[in-house]
C-alpha cells in the first residue's frame, strides 16, 4: 500500500490526483503537491507500471491497472501485490475476476484484509499458458469495452433526440423539426388527454403470488412473473411512490396483459388525440422533482399527476416521432443483448480456464 496521506495534506486542485476509495476507478476529487508525491514515491512502496490495484473496502475487489500515470492512492483501502516473475499481471488480472478470497466465504465482507489476500491459493500454469489465458480474457475485456461504448453512444443519442424533438415550456415547436411538420404544438393538462386506470391495480405479496408468464409491475418495473392480470392493452406506467430515482423517473410503455400493483399509476391515452407510445416518450421529458410530495419516500399523487401540463403535436407528427425513437430503442436492445452475450461468454471462459 502507499504511505498514508492525511486530509491536511490534500488539496482541492493540484498536480497529482489522490484517489480515495470513493473515487477509485473514477475521477479524483482531491490532490497532493508534486513535492509530496515525489518524496513519498521515492521513500515508500509505490506500484510499478502494470501492477493491479485492488480495492480493499467499499466495492471489494475492484481492479484498476496502474499504467504509470502520476497519481497517489489511499493507504490500506487500495493495495497491490508485489510479486516475482513466476506470475504475469496479465494472468493475475483474469484470476482476480473470479477469485474467492480466503476467509470470506459465506459472509458479506466489508473489508478485505492482507491475510485474506495473502492466504488465497492460486494454481499457476507455465508462463506460456498464463500468457494465452490472459490474452484471451484481455480480448474479451476489449470487446466488452467497445460494446459498452456503442451502447452508451446510442443512449446519449436517444437522450439528445428527446431534448430536441419535444417542445419545452417556452416554445410551440421543437428545435429539431421533421420535414412537412410545421404546426404549433398544443398544451393540455394530462387529465384532458389520458384516462387514469389506477382502480384496477392489485398488490399481491411475494409469498402469495402464483408463478406464471405475466409480468408483475411495481414502481421500478417488472418485479416478478405471475398468473392472471389486472390490465390488458396499451398503457403507460409511471411510479406513484417508491421510485429508485428522481432524476430518471420510472416510466414504462406496456402493450400486453400485465399485473400492476399499487405503487405505479396506469395511464391510457385518449386515442383520438394521443398515441400511447408518444405519451411514454413525452413523459420522460418532464422534471418530476417539483411534483413529488413527502420526504425520504417521495410520492406522485394522482390529483397532481392529472394537472401536469404536456404539449403535443398532431397525431401524424406524434407517429413520426415515436417511430424514429422506437428505432433507436430497438438498436439499444440489440446492442444490450450483444453486451450480455459477451459478458456471459467471458464468465463461462473464466469458470473453465481456472482450476
Amino acid at each position: 500500500m502507499n504511505k498514508r496521506i492525511f486530509k491536511s495534506q490534500t488539496l482541492d486542485s493540484g498536480d497529482v490526483p489522490f484517489y480515495k476509495i470513493g473515487t477509485f476507478g473514477k475521477k479524483a476529487d482531491a490532490y497532493i503537491s508534486s513535492e509530496l508525491y515525489e518524496e513519498y514515491r521515492n521513500k515508500y512502496p509505490y506500484p510499478k507500471d502494470g501492477d493491479l490495484l485492488i480495492s480493499a473496502s467499499g466495492s471489494i475487489g475492484k481492479i484498476v491497472e496502474y499504467k504509470g500515470q502520476r497519481a497517489y492512492y489511499q493507504d490500506s483501502n487500495i493495495v497491490w501485490l508485489d510479486h516475482d516473475n513466476r506470475i504475469l499481471n496479465l494472468f493475475l488480472k483474469a484470476f482476480f475476476q473470479i477469485v474467492k478470497w480466503n476467509g470470506t466465504e459465506g459472509s458479506t465482507i466489508k473489508r478485505l484484509y492482507n491475510k485474506n489476500i495473502l492466504n488465497t491459493e492460486i494454481i499457476l500454469p507455465k508462463i506460456k499458458e498464463q500468457t494465452a489465458v490472459g490474452k484471451l480474457i484481455e480480448k474479451f475485456d476489449y470487446l466488452i469495452t467497445l460494446q459498452q461504448r456503442k451502447l452508451e453512444q446510442l443512449k446519449q443519442l436517444k437522450k439528445a433526440m428527446l431534448q430536441q424533438l419535444f417542445v419545452n415550456k417556452n416554445n410551440k415547436q421543437p428545435i429539431l423539426k421533421f420535414k412537412n411538420f410545421r404546426n404549433n404544438w398544443r398544451e393540455y393538462k394530462l387529465s384532458e388527454i389520458v384516462n387514469l386506470e389506477d382502480n384496477k391495480r392489485k398488490p399481491v405479496k411475494a409469498t402469495e403470488r402464483i408463478r406464471g408468464k405475466i409480468p408483475y409491475y411495481g414502481a421500478n418495473g417488472i418485479q416478478d412473473y405471475v398468473k392472471g392480470y389486472t390490465h390488458i392493452g396499451k398503457h403507460v406506467l409511471i411510479a406513484e411512490d417508491g421510485a429508485n430515482s428522481v432524476d430518471d423517473y420510472p416510466i414504462y410503455f406496456i402493450y400486453s396483459p400485465s399485473w400492476i400493483n399499487n405503487h405505479t399509476h396506469v395511464l391510457t391515452a385518449k386515442e383520438e388525440i394521443l398515441s400511447s407510445e408518444f405519451l411514454a416518450y413525452a413523459l420522460k421529458k418532464i422534471n418530476y422533482a417539483k411534483y413529488l410530495v413527502g420526504s425520504g419516500r417521495y410520492k406522485l399523487n394522482a390529483e397532481i399527476l392529472k394537472l401536469i401540463p404536456l404539449k403535443i403535436p398532431t397525431m401524424n407528427e406524434q407517429k413520426y416521432i415515436e417511430s424514429n425513437l422506437s428505432k433507436i430503442d430497438k438498436l439499444i436492445i440489440l446492442q444490450q443483448n450483444k453486451l450480455t452475450q459477451l459478458t456471459t461468454l467471458k464468465r463461462y471462459l473464466l469458470q473453465k480456464l481456472f482450476i
